[in-house]
């Protein structure tokens, strides 16, 4: 096992996770519930960590969690549909759920 991943919000970890488990690696979060200890410990050693079964898979781990946390540099698209415009990582359009391609 080897850890990959580390930061203070929980949410973060879990996206981290979820991008890993698509990429077919197996992985685990420790330090989930460790928040509970801070004063008796230094708050980052009870941030949550995520950790990867394989150390072979590190590499691509790493490559997959830098690519899942890139940002995007597509434009906002505009909606041909209601007219509204929505962030490039949309599919749908948010005002009246619209297909991108048809704009």
């Amino acid at each position: 096992m080897k850890l990959v991943h580390t930061h203070p919000s929980h949410i973060v970890v879990a996206q981290a996770r979820s991008a890993l488990e698509l990429g077919g690696i197996r992985c685990v979060i420790r330090n989930e519930y460790a928040a509970g200890a801070m004063g008796e410990l230094a708050p980052i050693d009870v941030w949550p960590q995520l950790w990867i079964l394989r150390d072979r898979d590190f590499e691509r781990a790493a490559l997959l969690l830098t690519q899942s946390s890139a940002e995007i540099e597509e434009a906002d698209w505009h909606c041909g549909r209601c007219g509204s415009d929505s962030p490039a990582t949309f599919d749908l359009c948010w005002r009246c759920a619209g297909d991108r391609t048809s704009i």
